[in-house]
């Protein structure tokens, strides 16, 4: 995608430019590919605003206008107001990464840190009803890979997406949204977003107070792909969002990743789908990383680009999250060896929510703040006080606790952190799906669906 001049002796004020790109992409029948390609052949922005009623009048449309300098003048003070900055396509610190896919954002909004937008990034998505092996399993490649210098991409859903932001808000991660900058959906979410935005940032290609529709979803899916060097696909039944955002990637020219589930469990049929169908199988981070050499040599180049920046200014006072690269350049090149010993996640006793591995992997990987067994103590009680009070029907409690639940063991007191309400609600439900036939207990304290 090539910049384009504006073809004005005085070039526009950067005020005047985001008002003619907004103009633009928001006038009715123009899209990121009719945006782009009004651009190559009419050179401006302002010759393609004039020339865009005569087009619509040949194609038959009556009565065509273009949308009104106020209205894009309006959007530019609602995203001041959510303290949002717009960036556009033809400005340098857009994402090259994005910037190579076809039908690109020509501007999106952006909230928090946009420099995480230009370092080495990785989706890891995944099945909104997401099961506690699954959530543990999102949250240890999440950690692992920001430990490793990734951000992490995803879409802030509930689920993987969310377990995924958690485990990375330490080391950075990008939320894109489906609806405005400022609408946080689901509403459940607006404080994983805020704290998002202290060392990464949320992306939106809609104006800001727009809610999120059913048609936004496809489009925000190619962003998240389109930002990241591959997408890890968690847990996914066969019709999902997850496989839509997979097929984009390969279109993109992306590198497709799944964690393969057990048989019988519906969500797992999408990502052993995609494995059957060529993906790459993915059980830890050493996965992804062999798998991405692109990735890799982009994280070589950033641990590179790090050191000289520490070398040549000794003396500047570095920021948080710069503080927290620097001590894990030595980890940037490689993940340590004795990460890829752990190839099925688990949670042992005394385990951090935020960050689920063997002793031995936990004390492989560099030191990172995203795992703290007293916060993460805070925080489950907290939940279990507030559960206290919000306590479901049975009916309700059976189908929470089977959510999490799937044909894979998973250790009784995972599922209990996970389904966040006090042991002597969910120790009653497990023995009733005992006795009926649907659980079973296995060596280990662990359980599993039949």
């Amino acid at each position: 995608m090539r910049l384009f001049s504006f073809g004005t002796t005085h070039p526009p004020t950067a005020q005047e430019s985001d008002i003619s790109f907004l103009r633009l992409i928001r006038s009715r029948r123009v899209g990121p590919a009719t945006f782009h390609r009004l651009l190559e052949e009419h050179g401006s922005l302002k010759a393609a605003l004039a020339v865009l009623p005569e087009m619509a009048a040949k194609a038959g449309v009556t009565g065509y206008q273009v949308c009104p300098e106020g209205v894009a003048a309006a959007e530019l003070a609602a995203g001041r107001k959510a303290n949002a900055r717009l960036i556009r396509c033809d400005q340098p610190d857009y994402p090259p990464l994005l910037r190579q896919i076809d039908g690109a954002p020509p501007a999106f909004w952006v909230k928090g840190n946009a420099a995480a937008l230009l370092r080495p990034a990785v989706a890891v998505i995944g099945a909104r009803s997401a099961s506690s092996l699954g959530l543990r399993m999102a949250r240890n490649l999440a950690a692992q890979l920001g430990s490793s210098g990734c951000v992490i991409v995803a879409g802030l859903a509930r689920g993987i997406d969310s377990a995924a932001h958690e485990a990375s808000i330490g080391t950075g991660t990008v939320a894109v949204m489906a609806g405005g900058i400022d609408v946080i959906y689901p509403a459940e979410n607006r404080t994983l977003a805020a704290m998002i935005c202290e060392g990464g940032c949320l992306v939106s290609e809609q104006p800001p107070g727009v809610a999120p529709m059913a048609r936004h979803f496809p489009l925000r899916n190619r962003i998240i792909s389109g930002l990241s060097h591959g997408v890890v696909v968690v847990e996914a039944a066969v019709r999902s969002g997850s496989l839509i955002t997979a097929k984009d990637a390969l279109d993109q020219g992306r590198e497709v990743l799944a964690v393969p589930g057990h048989p019988v469990d519906g969500r797992a049929g999408g990502c052993n789908q995609l494995i059957r169908d060529g993906a790459v199988l993915v059980r830890n981070a050493t996965d992804v990383l062999s798998a991405l050499p692109g990735l890799q040599e982009a994280l070589d180049e950033a641990a590179y680009a790090m050191a000289h920046a520490i070398e040549s200014a000794p003396d500047a006072v570095p920021t948080r999250s710069s503080r927290r690269l620097g001590q894990r350049l030595s980890a940037l090149v490689k993940i340590p060896a004795s990460v890829s010993d752990n190839p099925e996640p688990r949670c042992p006793s005394g385990a951090a929510v935020g960050y689920e591995g063997t002793a031995d992997t936990a004390s492989a990987l560099p030191p990172t703040d995203i795992s703290d067994p007293q916060h993460d103590t805070a925080c489950h009680a907290q939940k279990v006080a507030t559960a206290d009070c919000l306590t479901p029907g049975p009916d309700q409690l059976e189908a929470r606790v089977l959510q999490y639940l799937s044909p894979s063991p998973t250790e009784e007191n995972c599922l209990i952190r996970d389904v966040g309400l006090p042991a002597r609600l969910i120790a009653p439900v497990l023995l009733q799906l005992e006795l009926s036939g649907r659980l079973t207990r296995l060596a280990g304290g662990k359980i599993a669906l039949i």
